[in-house]
């Protein structure tokens, strides 16, 4: 079963929320085989059971992400795993174990054949020293014990879902999860409204120094004219006092 692709990742952000993007998936996959699954399909407990190993897979290197409730949930995952898994090899044994026992049965059939000869018919004795007659039975009752086995674990998982459900491990996962993104989203929203506020500070500052910059000028001219102007009296002060006879004495 080819994996669902996981959208909207960025490695430059933290790896926690790559992480919940990635689980949500897994965790989704997993839940869309529940309905088949249930109901006995075997494909759906193979793929059911593929998505819960790439579940746990990725909670075992990033659960610590989520806390508790990822925790749970992988070592639910193993546990589903586990059993999906039983049924599988009861589905892959099952069939072989026919299959070999209709080859050994066909044989046997092609021998006892050969065996009558030109007679007329067949002679029941003859089937009864079939080569392989000793294997039916044994093959019997290894495929009444795989197929009883696959129904009881079938029944199990039946029932290790069902209080799964009850309990909410996959719930408090994907709780956990889109609390996550939802606590990266703000914090991203947060620090492009800070990443603003200091953009438009910045600009507002440079506002200012601009705006700073004519007054300076302006009083830096008015000292300097008060300045000149201070001078000028003092020389026309001088020139005044240079120009102006002494007055007489009186003789």
């Amino acid at each position: 079963m080819k994996a669902r692709p996981v959208k909207k990742l960025d490695p430059s952000r933290a790896l926690g929320e790559n992480a919940a993007r990635i689980v949500q998936v897994r965790l989704d996959e997993m839940l869309d085989f529940a309905p088949r699954a249930l109901d006995g399909k075997t494909k759906a407990q193979h793929d059911m059971r593929i998505a819960a190993k790439r579940l746990r897979y990725v909670l075992e290197v990033t659960g610590f992400c989520f806390g508790r409730p990822a925790d749970t949930a992988r070592r639910r995952a193993r546990d589903l795993q586990d059993i999906l898994g039983e049924i599988h090899d009861c589905d892959v044994m099952l069939p072989r174990v026919r299959r070999h026992l209709k080859e050994l049965q066909r044989t046997d059939a092609t021998a006892v054949r050969a065996r009558a000869g030109q007679a007329p018919d067949l002679d029941p004795r003859l089937a009864a020293q079939a080569p392989h007659r000793t294997a039916y039975r044994g093959l019997d009752v290894l495929a009444v014990y795989l197929e009883a086995r696959q129904k009881l674990l079938t029944d199990r998982f039946i029932t290790f879902w069902h209080r799964q459900e009850e309990t909410g491990t996959w719930k408090r996962l994907e709780r956990a999860v889109d609390g996550y993104l939802r606590r990266a989203r703000e914090a991203r929203r947060m620090a492009k409204a800070a990443e603003r506020a200091r953009r438009q500070a910045e600009v507002a500052a440079r506002a200012a120094q601009q705006a700073e910059a004519p007054a300076e000028q302006a009083r830096r001219d008015r000292e300097r004219a008060s300045e000149e102007a201070q001078q000028h009296a003092e020389r026309h002060e001088r020139i005044q006092r240079r120009t102006t006879p002494a007055p007489r004495r009186p003789t």
